[in-house]
């Protein structure tokens, strides 16, 4: 691969992971745009899932109003990527918001500041994203909420 592809290559995953954060922040029409109908998705879940439930666009439309719901103000941003590779990008994010209710057992009060971070695994298939990775540190998030506690 000459230089000219690998600019290519970053130039396109800069694209993609501004959309991608774009989509988190709240902006779900674009999921049209930039999910793959059959988007496969592989977390581990609030709810104890492993993201298999989470397919499609719609399916990631759900999934980050879910997240919404939680903390309205949620903002997430890059910290490091992207970072290209063939069919594949990586990115290391952070989000902060404040916590809105909603989480069973959460001890943290309403308005509660969170910050957590996370690396998502995109595989990318025409310019849409066909499968996602999520490693996020839910830990760190729950602690912040108290979840469990008390």
């Amino acid at each position: 691969m000459n230089n000219t592809d690998t600019t290519t290559t970053n130039d396109a995953a800069t694209a993609l992971v501004d959309k991608w954060v774009d989509l988190w922040n709240g902006d779900l029409a674009i999921a049209d745009e930039i999910i793959a109908i059959d988007n496969r998705v592989h977390a581990a879940m609030f709810d104890g899932g492993d993201g298999s439930a989470v397919g499609g666009v719609s399916g990631m439309k759900n999934f980050v109003a879910q997240m919404h719901s939680l903390m309205s103000d949620l903002v997430f941003s890059v910290e490091v990527g992207p970072i290209a590779d063939n069919d594949h990008v990586v990115v290391r994010w952070v989000a902060t918001g404040h916590y809105g209710g909603g989480i069973p057992s959460a001890g943290a009060p309403v308005g509660t500041e969170v910050t957590f971070h996370g690396t998502d695994i995109l595989r990318v298939a025409g310019s849409q994203v066909a499968e996602y990775w999520l490693n996020a540190d839910t830990l760190d998030l729950m602690t912040q909420l108290q979840v469990g506690a008390g």
